[in-house]
């Protein structure tokens, strides 16, 4: 191998180291003084119905505890506190004066944030209540594998420009939870996100939990339905497009939500969780309209953002792994 060669071959990286620095090294995408909300919105942008939901499936998770002295809610990728922020409105008072809500995010504190809320590069350990993540896990960097001409799961190395090569055959560990969780047949191009970080991540920060519940929220697909080609993109100023890894956009990709599930957890639709938590998109009665037009227009309007978060091929196709920590699930069957 020539000099030259070998310099070439240094442009090259896998997705995941790629993907690490172009979203989380100083002056990545995640760093921006705009944070999130300026290139995608998520449920939480949406209406601040979600934080309603989440504020009561708070409330659950402390009757279920016994009403601690300290309640916390952990708010995991909290952008910019939107979420700690509703939950905290949205809370009954005697709940929110026993509420320690963390914020956990790699970027700095954004000003104005209400004084309440921590701000934490990791999630604390030994929290006792809810741990919730919105749209967490389908930014935590994973390799890419494709299937090569004669049948070989490869890793994809990608340059900062975006131009892709295949690189070493897939083997070990993500050899194996290619095999376990997303079996690639010999066709030529096949593409699978191989989700072991996001596993282990996971795994990481349920174990902060003493006692409670955490959630993940994210579009997701099980071993049944996953994608042939992958769902590896890029989203800009609130437009789809190619994964750059050059800090320009974000990165991200589905996440294999069964493969990151913990015994005793299981993953359900964001509209029959959002509907278990109130938020249902029914349509205030005509009659309002003339005894109280002002609350009318109000609960039309909230119903239109319920539709929005429940709706299918939408947010409502988001799922929930849900994951108890020595209580009940507080979701009903």
């Amino acid at each position: 191998m020539t000099a030259g060669t070998r310099d070439e071959w240094r442009e090259w990286r896998g997705w995941r180291a790629a993907a690490q620095d172009a979203l989380y090294a100083p002056g990545g995408f995640y760093r921006r003084v705009e944070g999130p909300a300026g290139h995608f919105r998520t449920s939480v942008h949406v209406s601040p119905l979600f934080a309603g939901a989440v504020a009561r499936l708070l409330c659950r998770v402390d009757e279920a505890l016994g009403r601690p002295a300290v309640l916390d809610f952990v708010d995991m990728a909290a952008g910019r506190g939107e979420l700690a922020g509703g939950v905290l409105a949205a809370l009954p008072a005697d709940v929110a004066a026993r509420t320690r809500a963390c914020a956990v995010e790699i970027a700095e504190r954004p000003p104005g944030l209400d004084h309440r809320i921590e701000w934490l590069p990791a999630p604390p350990e030994g929290t006792t209540g809810l741990l919730f993540a919105n749209e967490w896990l389908d930014n935590v960097p994973v390799e890419v594998a494709e299937v090569d001409a004669a049948g070989v799961a490869r890793r994809v190395l990608v340059r900062e420009d975006g131009t892709e090569r295949l690189g070493e055959p897939v083997d070990g560990a993500q050899a194996r939870w290619l095999q376990r969780w997303w079996p690639l047949p010999g066709a030529e191009g096949l593409r699978a996100e191989i989700g072991l970080p996001r596993d282990e991540a996971w795994a990481a920060a349920v174990a902060t939990l003493r006692r409670g519940l955490a959630v993940a929220v994210d579009y997701a697909h099980t071993v049944d339905t996953r994608p042939p080609f992958g769902t590896l993109t890029g989203f800009r100023e609130g437009r789809e497009t190619t994964p750059v890894p050059d800090g320009s956009c974000d990165i991200t990709a589905h996440v294999a939500l069964d493969a990151c599930a913990l015994p005793g957890g299981r993953v359900l639709p964001q509209r029959e969780a959002l509907r278990t938590l109130g938020v249902t998109g029914a349509r205030p009665p005509l009659t309002l309209a003339s005894t109280d037009p002002a609350a009318y227009v109000r609960a039309l309007a909230s119903a239109g953002a319920s539709a929005e978060l429940t709706a299918a091929g939408g947010l409502g196709d988001f799922c929930w792994l849900v994951q108890p920590a020595g209580i009940a699930d507080p979701f009903p069957e």
